[in-house]
């Protein structure tokens, strides 16, 4: 792949090894979709773990894509990301690392990821669309100000608790929560 010194490319040339299970770390395939878990765990032996990459990689075969060293990057930079992002500024940490990645090739990624359930699109404004990684993760609830855009993100314990006890009274299991609440910040 020629950037051996990158973690996901690392994992891709892993797991063509016979002895893959033993050297990427693996997260479980029912935490798929769903945003409040913790974060992956390394290896167990049993087989209902996978790789993250792998997750991708099964979904692009069912969709006779490729799991290409650009998906791979982009993977990687999501990965190593924090919070909440958007495309634009994916781009830009790609090209500081020395990403050779087209914005096309972006957008289709970030698309095939979100349609695999690894990332799921958030809705702050009406001017840009962000993305956050949810597989595995837990929730990031935000408040947003309508007047500046400025964005506080924050994970509640009590709002999952609250969540929770609703399904429960209405015989629904959870599986996740998105919260924004929009507001005016105090003038700066």
């Amino acid at each position: 792949y020629g950037r051996p010194d990158l973690p996901v490319r690392q994992t891709i040339k892993r797991l063509e090894t016979k002895h893959a299970k033993r050297h990427v770390a693996m997260v479980d395939r029912s935490t798929l979709g769903r945003m409040d878990l913790p974060a992956p765990k390394p290896a167990a032996a049993d087989d209902t773990m996978a790789p993250l990459c792998s997750v991708f990689r099964r979904y692009l075969r069912s969709q006779d894509l490729k799991y290409t060293p650009e998906r791979a990057d982009i993977l990687n930079a999501i990965i190593e990301y924090d919070g909440l992002f958007d495309a634009d500024g994916l781009m830009d940490l790609l090209r500081k690392k020395g990403y050779e990645v087209s914005k096309a090739t972006l957008y289709r990624t970030i698309k095939l990821l979100r349609d695999a359930g690894i990332i799921q699109e958030v809705t702050l404004d009406a001017t840009q669309s962000h993305y956050q990684l949810i597989y595995g993760r837990k929730p990031i609830d935000a408040i947003v100000c309508m007047r500046t855009g400025k964005r506080v993100e924050f994970t509640s314990d009590e709002i999952i608790a609250i969540r929770d006890r609703l399904c429960k009274e209405h015989g629904w299991s959870p599986v996740g929560h998105r919260l924004l609440i929009y507001a005016e910040s105090p003038p700066a």
